[in-house]
């Protein structure tokens, strides 16, 4: 009943926690009828089933924060599908491993983080300028999170990528290690790329040249080592040829160590 008041007052910002726990208090329907609203964040909820979401309409909606709730796959892309305006989608806290898919000409940032995700597919996003995964935990059977890009020609910025624990895939082809690049490969708009190595691990060191293969016109590489932090910033030499140079005389040295430990 009260949120039919805040939906007559023209409600525009709504903060809606449930506390306390569980999470399996599902969202009242009536939420998503306000038309009204321009900055959404819950937590701690369970969304309604996919009927109660046929309703839903956020036609001002420009910011949307999803916090420990839980979710099943679609949920998300049916809310972003109904909100055309929606600029930022902030997502944090589930443990349950689902499938996103991104289609929206208004979104600009998209933020990931400590959510269990199998796939995170941005299929077609021409605004989209930010998209930033962190700490995404590991999905039902401790399978990989692939992150797929698809049409995203303003995409500016792109983080944190981690090998071993992400499976990246640009316009239907997976990345691997040693892979040719060719021109659909690429995502030349990204300007600055963050990525979280484990250099003790080979096979993720291995990974690092082929992602930066795919982003040819990155000026600012942001990586992240256990404690440590190492930025290139491209002057006169491609930043590919440098960083291979590094994590080449990195995994020797990796190599070399385990050579002698065995």
């Amino acid at each position: 009943r009260w949120l039919r008041l805040l939906a007559a007052r023209g409600v525009q910002e709504l903060v809606l926690v449930n506390r306390p726990w569980p999470r399996e208090v599902r969202l009242p329907k009536t939420l998503f009828t306000i038309s009204t609203l321009t900055r959404l964040y819950i937590g701690v909820w369970k969304f309604p089933d996919a009927a109660g979401l046929q309703d839903a309409s956020f036609p001002h909606l420009r910011e949307l924060g999803i916090f420990s709730v839980s979710v099943e796959d679609g949920d998300i892309d049916a809310v972003v599908t109904r909100s055309p305006a929606l600029e930022i989608l902030n997502i944090q806290g589930s443990m349950k491993g689902v499938r996103l898919r991104l289609v929206s000409n208004s979104l600009r940032c998209v933020q990931i983080r400590s959510f269990a995700m199998e796939s995170i597919d941005v299929v077609n996003a021409p605004r989209l300028e930010c998209l930033l995964v962190s700490e995404c935990l590991d999905p039902a059977g401790g399978s990989c999170t692939r992150i797929k890009i698809g049409h995203v020609p303003k995409l500016k910025l792109l983080g944190y990528l981690e090998p071993g624990k992400f499976v990246l895939e640009i316009q239907d082809t997976v990345i691997m290690a040693g892979i040719k690049t060719n021109a659909s490969m690429m995502v030349t708009s990204v300007k600055t790329l963050s990525l979280r190595v484990r250099f003790g691990v080979y096979d993720d060191v291995k990974m690092v040249p082929a992602f930066l293969k795919c982003f040819p016109n990155v000026e600012a590489l942001h990586i992240t080592m256990q404690a440590q932090r190492l930025t290139l910033t491209r002057r006169s030499h491609k930043l590919e040829s440098v960083a291979t140079e590094i994590f080449d005389k990195w995994s020797h040295g990796v190599c070399t160590a385990g050579c002698r430990r065995a």
